[in-house]
């Protein structure tokens, strides 16, 4: 008796498998062997998630699998079959941002941007994960972890670990989240005058 899995395989060695991906369903005949990243950027078109690394070390290629944070560029895609997948191009409702993508662009998030939509991704993962009262590695108090107005600038910075940016934007980054999580961090000119004022 076959499987299932042997009556979706073609002769050419390919499987039918349909991805949830932004809400629509996407059918694609694929190797077991490629990733989600390769199906979404060479076979979906959906050219957002980035390939930096290809190792999982970078964390350009961050989608939402289930609400989750995930390296699509460690993930096969036929593991992902009814799941909900979330890229950069499935946050924004219409016309209207996600508000971590206007976080980012009203804190200067981003320099060249190819990390960006990995950044945001991770974010939005982040916010759900404090929310649902997850604690991380520098968490003080595990009975109490931190809630998202009391998100410090290392908690973000420790929750964020896993995404690299080459360009250095990682204050712009950590303003970013302290905005999305409804703080409002001064702005880096009150620094500035901050510092001059003591000199």
């Amino acid at each position: 008796m076959q499987n299932t899995q042997n009556l979706n395989r073609s002769q050419s060695g390919e499987i039918n498998i349909r991805l949830n991906i932004n809400g629509n369903v996407q059918s694609l005949s694929i190797e077991p062997r490629v990733t989600l990243l390769d199906a979404l950027r060479e076979l979906i078109g959906l050219v957002g998630t980035k390939k930096g690394c290809d190792h999982g070390q970078c964390g350009a290629c961050t989608v939402l699998i289930e609400g989750q944070r995930v390296y699509s560029c460690l993930s096969l895609a036929i593991m992902q079959e009814g799941k909900q997948i979330v890229t950069i191009e499935g946050l924004a409702q219409g016309d209207q941002l996600h508000c971590v993508q206007a976080a980012f662009i009203d804190n200067d998030g981003f320099q060249c941007g190819y990390c960006t939509p990995g950044q945001i991704c991770a974010s939005v993962a982040l916010l759900s994960e404090v929310s649902q009262g997850c604690a991380s590695a520098v968490t003080q108090d595990l009975e109490r972890p931190p809630q998202l107005t009391e998100l410090s600038e290392g908690e973000i910075q420790e929750r964020l670990s896993g995404n690299l940016c080459r360009c250095g934007a990682y204050n712009g980054i950590v303003a970013a989240v302290q905005q999305a999580a409804g703080i409002h961090p001064p702005s880096p000119a009150a620094t500035i005058l901050v510092q001059e004022k003591m000199a």
